[in-house]
Protein backbone atom coordinates (compact mmCIF):
# COMPACT_ATOMS: atom_id res chain seq x y z
CA UNK A 1 0.00 0.00 0.00
CA UNK A 2 1.51 3.37 -1.02
CA UNK A 3 2.53 5.77 1.76
CA UNK A 4 1.82 9.43 1.01
CA UNK A 5 2.44 12.72 2.77
CA UNK A 6 -0.49 14.52 4.40
CA UNK A 7 -1.49 16.95 7.14
CA UNK A 8 -3.63 15.64 10.00
CA UNK A 9 -5.12 16.58 13.34
CA UNK A 10 -4.54 13.97 16.05
CA UNK A 11 -7.34 15.20 18.30
CA UNK A 12 -9.81 18.07 18.62
CA UNK A 13 -7.30 20.41 20.23
CA UNK A 14 -4.16 19.77 18.21
CA UNK A 15 -3.13 21.81 15.17
CA UNK A 16 -2.82 20.09 11.81
CA UNK A 17 0.70 18.79 11.31
CA UNK A 18 2.68 16.62 8.87
CA UNK A 19 1.53 13.01 8.82
CA UNK A 20 1.88 9.98 6.59
CA UNK A 21 -1.08 7.86 5.48
CA UNK A 22 -1.61 4.67 3.52
CA UNK A 23 -3.59 4.76 0.29
CA UNK A 24 -5.03 1.46 -0.87
CA UNK A 25 -3.57 -0.49 -3.75
CA UNK A 26 -5.33 0.11 -7.07
CA UNK A 27 -8.43 -2.02 -7.60
CA UNK A 28 -10.13 -2.84 -10.91
CA UNK A 29 -12.36 0.25 -10.92
CA UNK A 30 -10.09 2.64 -9.03
CA UNK A 31 -8.52 5.88 -10.17
CA UNK A 32 -5.34 7.21 -8.59
CA UNK A 33 -5.03 10.99 -8.57
CA UNK A 34 -2.06 13.22 -7.82
CA UNK A 35 -3.64 16.05 -5.85
CA UNK A 36 -2.66 19.45 -7.21
CA UNK A 37 -5.06 21.65 -5.24
CA UNK A 38 -7.30 21.12 -2.24
CA UNK A 39 -9.96 23.61 -1.23
CA UNK A 40 -10.46 24.54 2.41
CA UNK A 41 -14.09 24.33 3.53
CA UNK A 42 -15.42 25.68 6.83
CA UNK A 43 -16.65 22.15 7.53
CA UNK A 44 -12.98 21.10 7.59
CA UNK A 45 -12.53 23.31 10.65
CA UNK A 46 -15.67 21.97 12.33
CA UNK A 47 -14.65 18.35 11.82
CA UNK A 48 -10.96 18.77 12.65
CA UNK A 49 -12.08 20.35 15.94
CA UNK A 50 -14.94 17.86 16.61
CA UNK A 51 -17.51 20.65 16.56
CA UNK A 52 -20.08 18.49 14.75
CA UNK A 53 -19.83 15.56 17.13
CA UNK A 54 -16.92 13.19 17.76
CA UNK A 55 -14.57 13.00 14.76
CA UNK A 56 -12.49 9.98 13.80
CA UNK A 57 -8.81 10.65 14.49
CA UNK A 58 -6.33 11.03 13.02
CA UNK A 59 -8.29 13.21 10.60
CA UNK A 60 -6.96 14.38 7.24
CA UNK A 61 -9.51 16.96 6.01
CA UNK A 62 -10.20 18.10 2.46
CA UNK A 63 -13.12 17.33 0.14
CA UNK A 64 -12.53 19.82 -2.67
CA UNK A 65 -9.88 17.92 -4.59
CA UNK A 66 -8.49 18.67 -8.04
CA UNK A 67 -5.61 16.80 -9.60
CA UNK A 68 -4.27 14.67 -12.41
CA UNK A 69 -4.78 10.94 -12.96
CA UNK A 70 -1.58 8.95 -12.45
CA UNK A 71 -2.92 5.38 -12.69
CA UNK A 72 -6.19 3.56 -13.44
CA UNK A 73 -7.52 0.08 -12.72
CA UNK A 74 -8.13 -2.42 -15.50
CA UNK A 75 -11.91 -1.81 -15.43
CA UNK A 76 -11.77 2.00 -15.66
CA UNK A 77 -13.30 3.43 -18.84
CA UNK A 78 -13.83 7.17 -18.25
CA UNK A 79 -10.30 8.23 -17.29
CA UNK A 80 -6.82 7.85 -18.67
CA UNK A 81 -3.45 8.69 -17.17
CA UNK A 82 -2.87 12.43 -17.55
CA UNK A 83 -6.54 13.44 -17.36
CA UNK A 84 -7.67 16.19 -15.00
CA UNK A 85 -9.96 14.83 -12.29
CA UNK A 86 -11.79 15.93 -9.17
CA UNK A 87 -13.17 14.36 -6.00
CA UNK A 88 -15.81 16.05 -3.88
CA UNK A 89 -17.55 15.33 -0.59
CA UNK A 90 -18.37 11.65 -1.26
CA UNK A 91 -16.28 8.66 -2.30
CA UNK A 92 -18.93 5.92 -2.01
CA UNK A 93 -22.58 5.11 -1.33
CA UNK A 94 -24.63 1.93 -1.14
CA UNK A 95 -25.53 2.16 -4.87
CA UNK A 96 -28.80 0.24 -4.48
CA UNK A 97 -31.24 2.35 -2.43
CA UNK A 98 -33.90 4.51 -4.05
CA UNK A 99 -31.87 7.70 -3.76
CA UNK A 100 -28.74 6.14 -5.26
CA UNK A 101 -30.81 4.68 -8.11
CA UNK A 102 -32.05 8.20 -8.88
CA UNK A 103 -28.53 9.65 -8.91
CA UNK A 104 -29.00 11.31 -5.52
CA UNK A 105 -26.11 9.63 -3.75
CA UNK A 106 -25.88 12.53 -1.31
CA UNK A 107 -29.16 11.30 0.20
CA UNK A 108 -28.17 7.61 0.26
CA UNK A 109 -30.58 5.91 2.65
CA UNK A 110 -27.80 3.70 3.95
CA UNK A 111 -25.39 6.59 4.34
CA UNK A 112 -22.81 7.75 1.83
CA UNK A 113 -19.11 7.50 2.64
CA UNK A 114 -17.50 10.91 2.99
CA UNK A 115 -14.08 11.69 1.58
CA UNK A 116 -12.68 12.05 5.10
CA UNK A 117 -13.81 11.45 8.68
CA UNK A 118 -15.62 8.28 7.60
CA UNK A 119 -14.94 4.58 7.09
CA UNK A 120 -14.75 2.57 3.90
CA UNK A 121 -17.78 0.30 3.60
CA UNK A 122 -15.85 -2.85 2.69
CA UNK A 123 -12.73 -2.55 4.88
CA UNK A 124 -13.77 -0.29 7.74
CA UNK A 125 -10.58 1.70 7.22
CA UNK A 126 -10.60 5.43 7.88
CA UNK A 127 -11.04 7.69 4.88
CA UNK A 128 -8.47 10.45 4.49
CA UNK A 129 -9.09 13.61 2.48
CA UNK A 130 -7.39 16.04 0.18
CA UNK A 131 -4.77 17.54 2.49
CA UNK A 132 -2.45 14.91 1.01
CA UNK A 133 -0.40 14.33 -2.10
CA UNK A 134 -2.62 11.69 -3.68
CA UNK A 135 -5.91 9.82 -3.37
CA UNK A 136 -7.32 6.54 -4.70
CA UNK A 137 -11.05 6.12 -5.15
CA UNK A 138 -13.57 4.32 -7.30
CA UNK A 139 -14.13 5.73 -10.80
CA UNK A 140 -17.84 6.38 -10.22
CA UNK A 141 -17.02 9.04 -7.64
CA UNK A 142 -14.38 10.80 -9.74
CA UNK A 143 -15.39 13.88 -11.73
CA UNK A 144 -14.12 15.31 -14.99
CA UNK A 145 -12.68 18.83 -14.78
CA UNK A 146 -13.17 21.28 -17.67
CA UNK A 147 -9.65 22.13 -18.91
CA UNK A 148 -10.65 25.70 -19.77
CA UNK A 149 -10.95 26.76 -16.12
CA UNK A 150 -8.21 28.01 -13.77
CA UNK A 151 -7.48 24.78 -11.98
CA UNK A 152 -6.78 26.04 -8.47
CA UNK A 153 -10.02 28.05 -8.50
CA UNK A 154 -12.05 24.99 -9.57
CA UNK A 155 -11.45 23.15 -6.28
CA UNK A 156 -14.16 24.97 -4.23
CA UNK A 157 -16.75 24.13 -6.89
CA UNK A 158 -16.66 20.56 -5.60
CA UNK A 159 -18.35 21.60 -2.34
CA UNK A 160 -19.30 25.29 -2.28
CA UNK A 161 -20.24 25.30 -5.96
CA UNK A 162 -22.45 22.22 -5.92
CA UNK A 163 -24.01 23.18 -2.57
CA UNK A 164 -25.39 26.29 -4.27
CA UNK A 165 -26.04 24.81 -7.73
CA UNK A 166 -28.11 21.86 -6.49
CA UNK A 167 -30.99 23.86 -4.94
CA UNK A 168 -30.97 26.33 -7.83
CA UNK A 169 -31.46 23.44 -10.25
CA UNK A 170 -33.90 21.50 -8.07
CA UNK A 171 -36.21 24.51 -7.80
CA UNK A 172 -35.67 25.25 -11.51
CA UNK A 173 -34.32 28.78 -11.14
CA UNK A 174 -33.98 30.45 -14.52
CA UNK A 175 -34.48 33.69 -16.42
CA UNK A 176 -37.46 35.63 -15.08
CA UNK A 177 -36.99 34.54 -11.47
CA UNK A 178 -36.18 37.05 -8.74
CA UNK A 179 -34.00 35.39 -6.12
CA UNK A 180 -32.00 36.44 -3.09
CA UNK A 181 -28.85 35.10 -1.45
CA UNK A 182 -28.43 35.59 2.30
CA UNK A 183 -24.78 36.07 3.20
CA UNK A 184 -21.70 36.80 1.11
CA UNK A 185 -19.04 34.24 1.96
CA UNK A 186 -17.63 31.09 0.40
CA UNK A 187 -21.10 29.79 -0.41
CA UNK A 188 -22.82 33.10 -1.08
CA UNK A 189 -20.32 34.35 -3.62
CA UNK A 190 -20.77 31.13 -5.62
CA UNK A 191 -24.53 31.42 -5.34
CA UNK A 192 -24.47 34.89 -6.88
CA UNK A 193 -22.29 33.77 -9.79
CA UNK A 194 -24.35 30.66 -10.53
CA UNK A 195 -27.78 32.24 -10.17
CA UNK A 196 -26.81 35.16 -12.40
CA UNK A 197 -25.47 32.74 -15.03
CA UNK A 198 -28.79 30.88 -14.91
CA UNK A 199 -30.49 34.15 -15.84
CA UNK A 200 -32.08 35.08 -12.52
CA UNK A 201 -32.30 38.59 -11.12
CA UNK A 202 -30.13 38.31 -8.01
CA UNK A 203 -30.24 40.30 -4.77
CA UNK A 204 -27.80 39.93 -1.90
CA UNK A 205 -29.03 40.24 1.68
CA UNK A 206 -26.13 41.28 3.89
CA UNK A 207 -25.57 42.69 7.35
CA UNK A 208 -22.71 44.82 6.02
CA UNK A 209 -23.22 47.49 3.37
CA UNK A 210 -19.46 47.39 2.77
CA UNK A 211 -20.03 44.15 0.82
CA UNK A 212 -22.28 45.83 -1.74
CA UNK A 213 -19.55 46.70 -4.23
CA UNK A 214 -18.15 43.19 -4.24
CA UNK A 215 -21.61 41.65 -4.59
CA UNK A 216 -22.27 43.73 -7.69
CA UNK A 217 -18.88 42.75 -9.10
CA UNK A 218 -19.76 39.08 -8.63
CA UNK A 219 -23.00 39.48 -10.57
CA UNK A 220 -25.67 40.60 -8.10
CA UNK A 221 -28.16 43.13 -9.44
CA UNK A 222 -29.20 44.55 -6.06
CA UNK A 223 -28.00 44.64 -2.45
CA UNK A 224 -30.20 45.01 0.63
CA UNK A 225 -28.79 45.61 4.10
CA UNK A 226 -30.91 43.37 6.30
CA UNK A 227 -30.71 45.75 9.27
CA UNK A 228 -32.36 48.48 7.18
CA UNK A 229 -36.00 48.11 8.25
CA UNK A 230 -37.34 50.35 5.50
CA UNK A 231 -35.45 48.46 2.80
CA UNK A 232 -36.67 45.13 4.17
CA UNK A 233 -40.23 46.43 4.26
CA UNK A 234 -39.96 47.63 0.66
CA UNK A 235 -38.77 44.16 -0.38
CA UNK A 236 -41.76 42.30 1.06
CA UNK A 237 -43.39 39.71 -1.18
CA UNK A 238 -40.90 40.32 -3.98
CA UNK A 239 -38.75 37.16 -4.28
CA UNK A 240 -39.51 33.78 -5.79
CA UNK A 241 -36.68 32.04 -4.01
CA UNK A 242 -34.12 32.68 -1.26
CA UNK A 243 -30.94 30.73 -0.47
CA UNK A 244 -29.69 31.22 3.08
CA UNK A 245 -25.97 30.48 3.46
CA UNK A 246 -25.54 31.87 6.98
CA UNK A 247 -23.89 29.21 9.19
CA UNK A 248 -25.04 30.66 12.51
CA UNK A 249 -28.46 30.78 14.11
CA UNK A 250 -30.47 33.77 12.95
CA UNK A 251 -34.06 34.94 12.59
CA UNK A 252 -35.55 33.74 9.29
CA UNK A 253 -38.82 35.64 9.61
CA UNK A 254 -37.64 38.95 8.09
CA UNK A 255 -36.41 37.07 5.01
CA UNK A 256 -39.54 34.93 4.77
CA UNK A 257 -41.65 38.09 4.57
CA UNK A 258 -39.82 39.04 1.38
CA UNK A 259 -41.01 35.89 -0.42
CA UNK A 260 -43.90 35.99 -2.85
CA UNK A 261 -46.81 33.60 -2.61
CA UNK A 262 -45.50 30.03 -2.95
CA UNK A 263 -41.96 31.31 -2.45
CA UNK A 264 -39.27 29.02 -1.09
CA UNK A 265 -36.51 29.72 1.42
CA UNK A 266 -33.80 27.05 1.29
CA UNK A 267 -31.24 26.60 4.05
CA UNK A 268 -27.78 25.31 3.14
CA UNK A 269 -26.06 26.37 6.37
CA UNK A 270 -26.23 23.88 9.25
CA UNK A 271 -28.21 26.02 11.71
CA UNK A 272 -31.07 25.85 14.17
CA UNK A 273 -33.49 28.49 12.85
CA UNK A 274 -35.02 30.87 15.36
CA UNK A 275 -38.72 30.02 15.70
CA UNK A 276 -40.40 30.55 12.35
CA UNK A 277 -43.74 32.32 12.75
CA UNK A 278 -46.50 30.15 11.32
CA UNK A 279 -48.46 33.19 10.19
CA UNK A 280 -45.59 34.34 7.99
CA UNK A 281 -45.73 31.00 6.16
CA UNK A 282 -49.50 30.64 6.05
CA UNK A 283 -50.20 34.14 4.76
CA UNK A 284 -48.47 33.50 1.41
CA UNK A 285 -48.13 29.70 1.34
CA UNK A 286 -44.40 30.10 1.83
CA UNK A 287 -42.08 27.17 2.53
CA UNK A 288 -38.78 26.52 4.28
CA UNK A 289 -36.57 23.69 3.01
CA UNK A 290 -33.01 22.42 3.26
CA UNK A 291 -30.57 21.20 0.66
CA UNK A 292 -27.37 19.17 0.70
CA UNK A 293 -24.67 18.87 -1.95
CA UNK A 294 -25.59 17.35 -5.31
CA UNK A 295 -25.29 13.81 -6.60
CA UNK A 296 -22.56 12.75 -8.99
CA UNK A 297 -24.48 13.48 -12.20
CA UNK A 298 -25.56 16.90 -10.95
CA UNK A 299 -22.04 17.73 -9.78
CA UNK A 300 -20.67 16.88 -13.21
CA UNK A 301 -23.43 19.00 -14.76
CA UNK A 302 -22.38 21.89 -12.49
CA UNK A 303 -18.73 21.55 -13.51
CA UNK A 304 -19.68 21.50 -17.19
CA UNK A 305 -21.94 24.54 -16.68
CA UNK A 306 -19.09 26.40 -14.99
CA UNK A 307 -16.82 25.46 -17.86
CA UNK A 308 -19.28 26.88 -20.38
CA UNK A 309 -19.73 30.12 -18.41
CA UNK A 310 -16.20 30.59 -17.12
CA UNK A 311 -17.26 30.35 -13.48
CA UNK A 312 -14.73 29.61 -10.73
CA UNK A 313 -14.39 30.59 -7.08
CA UNK A 314 -12.62 33.70 -5.85
CA UNK A 315 -9.71 32.23 -3.91
CA UNK A 316 -6.57 32.87 -1.91
CA UNK A 317 -3.89 30.29 -2.66
CA UNK A 318 -1.89 29.13 0.36
CA UNK A 319 0.84 26.64 1.19
CA UNK A 320 0.02 23.54 3.21
CA UNK A 321 2.18 24.84 6.03
CA UNK A 322 -0.17 27.83 6.45
CA UNK A 323 -3.30 25.76 7.10
CA UNK A 324 -3.62 26.46 10.83
CA UNK A 325 -3.40 30.21 10.29
CA UNK A 326 -5.97 29.84 7.49
CA UNK A 327 -8.33 28.03 9.87
CA UNK A 328 -8.07 30.88 12.38
CA UNK A 329 -8.71 33.41 9.63
CA UNK A 330 -11.76 31.48 8.42
CA UNK A 331 -13.25 31.56 11.90
CA UNK A 332 -12.78 35.36 11.81
CA UNK A 333 -14.34 35.54 8.31
CA UNK A 334 -11.04 36.90 7.04
CA UNK A 335 -10.99 35.41 3.53
CA UNK A 336 -12.36 36.38 0.13
CA UNK A 337 -13.80 33.91 -0.46
CA UNK A 338 -12.13 30.50 -0.24
CA UNK A 339 -8.68 29.25 0.69
CA UNK A 340 -7.13 26.69 -1.64
CA UNK A 341 -3.97 24.74 -0.78
CA UNK A 342 -1.25 24.40 -3.39
CA UNK A 343 -0.33 20.78 -2.72
CA UNK A 344 3.06 21.20 -4.37
CA UNK A 345 4.06 22.80 -1.07
CA UNK A 346 3.68 19.45 0.69
CA UNK A 347 6.07 17.44 -1.48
Amino acid sequence: MPIVNAYAAQDANSPLAPFQIERRDLREHDVQIEILYSGVCHSDVHQARSEWGPSLYPIVPGHEIVGRVTAVGTGVSRFRVGDLAGVGVMIDSCQHCESCAEGLEQYCENGHTTTYNSREKDTGNLTFGGYSTSIVTTEKFVLQIPPSLRLEAVAPLLCAGITMYSPLRHWKIEEGHKIAIVGLGGLGHMGIKLAAALGAEVTLFTTSQSKAEDALRLGAHHVITSSDKEAMKAARASFDFILSTVPTTHDLNPYLRTLKRDGQLVIVGAIDPVGVHGGVLISHRRSVSGSNIGGLAETQEMLDFCGEHGIVADIELINMQDINAAYDRMVRNDVKYRFVIDMASLK
